[in-house]
């Protein structure tokens, strides 16, 4: 589990069909083999470490559904360790299981702030609400804006200096995860339209009570 709180930004040094390395700077000494880290919003296992390079491995769904794969040396993605416990929670709910891609369509200065506009997939749009959370990149971000499959977010000057999202490109992907509690939330709406069994003459013999 993770909260979207990035800790610091790493450099890609290698990628390859199922793997990549990265330079994870002083949080790769504070690393062990099995431990999970989302790069750029994607939980990872790291497998190998060489202070400070870090290698993970990749699965190929994972590769598909993220951006990972289109990743090259020198390109930088923010880092987050998973959560322990007892430490602060200052995010909101990520599992860095990315639900997709979402696309950047514009991003604008709002006085010291900044503004991204992405266009998510269709099917994600009804797990994200006008002042819910979303996360790009790994970034917990909340919904200042919501048309469609158009989403805004505002970027305080820290987060946009300290993670990636200062050096996407207009028209690139961003890996997109949607709320946790939103989808569970879906789900359970899902179930509460379908109408409750009634109890009738054929419900109670069936049940055995005639």
């Amino acid at each position: 589990m993770f909260t979207g709180i990035i800790q610091q930004t790493g450099t890609v040094i290698s990628r390859s069909p199922g793997r990549i390395t990265i330079d994870a700077g002083s949080l790769a000494g504070e690393c062990r083999p099995g431990d999970s880290l989302a790069v750029s919003g994607v939980c990872l296992t790291v497998v190998e470490i060489a202070v400070p390079r870090l290698t993970m491995d990749v699965l190929k769904e994972t590769e598909e559904r993220t951006n990972l794969f289109y990743l090259e040396p020198g390109d930088r993605v923010n880092l987050e360790p998973a959560l322990k416990a007892g430490e602060g929670f200052g995010g909101h709910f990520v599992t860095g299981h990315v639900d997709g891609l979402a696309k950047l369509l514009d991003r604008r200065r709002a006085g010291r702030d900044w503004i991204l506009t992405v266009r998510i997939p269709a099917d994600q749009e009804n797990f994200v609400v006008g002042k819910g959370s979303i996360t790009l990149e790994g970034v917990s971000l909340t919904v200042t804006g919501l048309e469609g499959d158009e989403v805004s977010v505002h970027v305080i000057p820290y987060t946009f200096s300290h993670t990636n999202l200062s050096e996407k490109p207009v028209g690139g992907l961003l890996n997109l995860e949607t709320d946790l509690i939103g989808k569970y939330v879906a789900r359970w709406m899902e179930g509460a339209d379908e109408p409750a069994n009634s109890i009738d003459i054929g419900f109670l013999e069936e049940m055995g009570f005639m």
